[in-house]
């Protein structure tokens, strides 16, 4: 009785992570700076690349595993459209290869996804009800991700001014702007002009 219930729970598990296919696609391009970086040791033939963490979709809840391959590029373009209309957009591929690289050196840390594509009527939906938002928003162009890094243990989070270091520090050349009230508790990365702002 106890093995069925452990073999049922272990299923369901399984299941849940296998929500999304490991493909392999070629290889990202990165943004100036990250190239010097060594990339993820790859996995030999047959055997799935080493897990790095996860990605979390904070209005969907959906949870995709992220290692060198996974998600494809496509399906981190789904797991980030635009929550209001539904509408994808393909994201600058340096956005996630900043994601991958940010969680080599936090391993196991869940990447919580806050705002990827918006469509120009989410963004001046938004603008219109008093957020910071721009209006001609790196957000709307696909050149922009929202998110915060969790690492394992910790209910809240790297400090959106210490993951702005640490963006830095891989040689992020986009913009970067950090948002340390508790209502928001995120940084901002896009493929923009080199600027910051925040608090």
């Amino acid at each position: 009785m106890l093995g069925r219930a452990i073999s049922a729970l272990l299923g369901g598990l399984s299941a849940a992570f296998v929500a999304t296919p490991l493909a392999i696609e070629a290889p990202v391009p990165r943004t100036e700076g990250l190239s010097h970086r060594k990339a993820p040791a790859a996995a030999t033939a047959g055997e799935p690349a080493p897990l790095l963490g996860t990605l979390f979709q904070t209005h969907t809840g959906e949870l995709v595993l992220l290692d060198a391959t996974s998600p494809p590029k496509a399906r981190f373009d789904l797991l980030v459209a635009d929550r209001v209309t539904g509408q994808s957009h393909a994201l600058a591929p340096e956005l996630l290869d900043l994601v991958r690289r940010l969680v080599e050196g936090v391993p196991g840390a869940r990447v919580e996804l806050v705002s990827g594509y918006r469509s120009p009527k989410l963004n001046e939906l938004l603008r219109k009800k008093g957020h910071h938002v721009a209006s001609h928003s790196q957000h709307s162009l696909g050149h922009a991700l929202d998110f915060r890094v969790v690492p394992p243990g910790d209910p809240k989070g790297l400090a959106p001014r210490e993951l702005e270091r640490r963006i830095r520090a891989l040689g992020w050349k986009g913009g970067v702007g950090t948002y340390p009230l508790p209502s928001d508790w995120f940084v901002h990365a896009d493929v923009g002009p080199e600027r910051r702002w925040g608090g």
